[in-house]
């Protein structure tokens, strides 16, 4: 089969590799999508070797040819013998929860594989991810897909909106709340798209003006160019003075998350998503005097992921607009070169 691995320094490849065979509790996937995650942008900077190392995973790394992707999505081509059939059989539509754990200690048994006690595999970074022709996981990662949602939209569900869908369990949110959405990439729009459909007042904050112009096709009621004005004073300026009472900060600089802190009302919630970076913030002025929770949100558990999934399809939200690019395996070099840019919105491989 074929896989692509990231080689560093805005390169990849795609090799052959043996076809996998299941083994005790394991399935064979036949991939039909395969997303691309923002965070793969740092693989294909700094290359696996180079990020497993800062992850702390360097040991743990299945090879050194790590098949990447994160956002797997597709149909059950084969399962071990001793796989339940009444659970999963061949031919079912399947996303793939791309962390794996020891199932025994309890925040596997809770469905947060990727804080396991005794060391997750992350599938697209430790061990072979989406971006190939078929991908071998055990039966436990795998969640059933709806004929409601399409391929595309269970890649993006595996990673990007399936966060955004944690963070907003996080904050609790409800069509009492207004939220202010920091960065309006993939993942932001994931947030403002589910939190409008959940009855939510969006405020989306992008500096990127093409960005903010597409966000109000994304749920969102007030869309501010914060590369022309002060988000907080535009925020407090719209909200009469009180703020949101929300906030979700998906850009991961560190100017956007303190003003993600800034921009909610008293009794204040936000949740930081993005990775990397560093936040500063007044301990008694910006939190503690304002009665505001600030809670970092890590992707999201794997039931979770289900809701997700089924919040869509009941809701009609429109998941597969996010994608913008659509690609061939054997374009993968094309493909993350014009991701790499940041120009544009999603891009996804189809099988």
């Amino acid at each position: 089969m074929r896989g692509m691995i990231f080689q560093g320094d805005c390169r990849v490849e795609v090799g052959d590799f043996d076809d996998p065979v299941p083994g005790t509790g394991e399935a064979i996937i036949e991939m039909k999508a395969s997303g691309m995650c923002g965070t793969d942008l740092h693989y294909y900077r700094d290359g696996m070797k180079h990020s497993l190392a800062m992850l702390g995973l360097a040991d743990r790394a299945e090879s050194d040819r790590v098949i990447g992707g994160h956002e797997p999505c597709g149909v059950i081509a084969a399962v071990g013998p001793d796989v339940d059939r009444r659970s999963f059989k061949v031919g079912d539509r399947v996303i793939v929860f791309h962390y794996a754990g020891c199932s025994c200690c309890d925040h596997c048994r809770t469905g947060w594989t990727q804080l396991c006690e005794h060391d997750a595999r992350i599938y697209g970074v430790s061990s072979h991810g989406g971006h190939a022709d078929f991908m071998k996981v055990p039966v436990s990662s795998l969640v059933h897909l709806t004929a409601d949602v399409s391929f595309k939209g269970g890649a993006a569900v595996a990673c990007g909106t399936g966060t955004a869908y944690g963070a907003l369990l996080r904050l609790n949110i409800s069509a009492r709340d207004s939220l202010a959405v920091y960065g309006l990439g993939p993942v932001g729009l994931s947030t403002a798209q589910l939190a409008a459909a959940m009855g939510v007042e969006v405020f989306g904050i992008d500096i990127n003006p093409q960005r903010v112009e597409r966000s109000k096709g994304f749920g969102v009621a007030h869309a501010i160019d914060a590369s022309r004005v002060d988000p907080v004073d535009e925020i407090l300026k719209l909200t009469g003075g009180k703020g949101v009472s929300c906030a979700v900060e998906c850009a991961g600089v560190e100017s956007a998350r303190s003003q993600a802190v800034r921009s909610t009302q008293v009794w204040g919630r936000i949740a930081l998503v993005a990775v990397g970076g560093n936040v500063t913030l007044d301990v008694m002025k910006d939190l503690i005097g304002k009665q505001r929770m600030l809670v970092g949100s890590f992707t999201f558990s794997e039931i979770a992921m289900r809701e997700c999934a089924r919040f869509i399809a009941h809701h009609g939200v429109e998941v597969d607009r996010l994608f913008t690019h659509e690609w061939k395996l054997e374009q993968a070099s094309e493909a993350y070169a014009n991701f790499n840019n940041q120009t544009g919105g999603k891009g996804v491989f189809l099988f």
